[in-house]
């Protein structure tokens, strides 16, 4: 197969001038500038996000930890319900009642006061 003439291939010169790989060379360091400023954003975003998470880990520590305490707190109310339940009869359990009713229309009446 012969070539035509009017084929439009152009070897590449093998002797590139030097304003050619000057520009070559600006392009790059540009674009190294550019990414350099771009890997920089990205460790200052991966480092706020660290702390963040640090944050967030610290107050979901103190979260737990005051669930467990209350956790505690309630479960001693309960056992000492349960024992005055057992051993003071309907007598106490009676003022007991009647003192969380006390409390709930005390409450009532100051929220329909607001």
């Amino acid at each position: 197969m012969r070539r035509n003439n009017n084929y439009p291939y152009q070897p590449l010169n093998q002797n590139p001038s030097p304003l050619g790989h000057d520009s070559l060379e600006e392009e790059n360091e540009r674009a190294a500038e550019e990414l350099k400023q771009k890997i920089g954003a990205l460790k200052s975003l991966t480092i706020d996000i660290g702390n963040e998470v640090r944050y967030q880990d610290k107050l979901l520590r103190g979260i737990d930890d005051d669930m467990d305490r209350t956790q505690g707190f309630l479960g001693n109310t309960m056992n000492r319900v349960v024992r005055l339940a057992k051993n003071g009869g309907s007598r106490h359990m009676c003022y007991m009642f009647l003192f969380v009713l006390f409390v709930f229309l005390l409450l009532y009446v100051v929220l329909k006061l607001k």
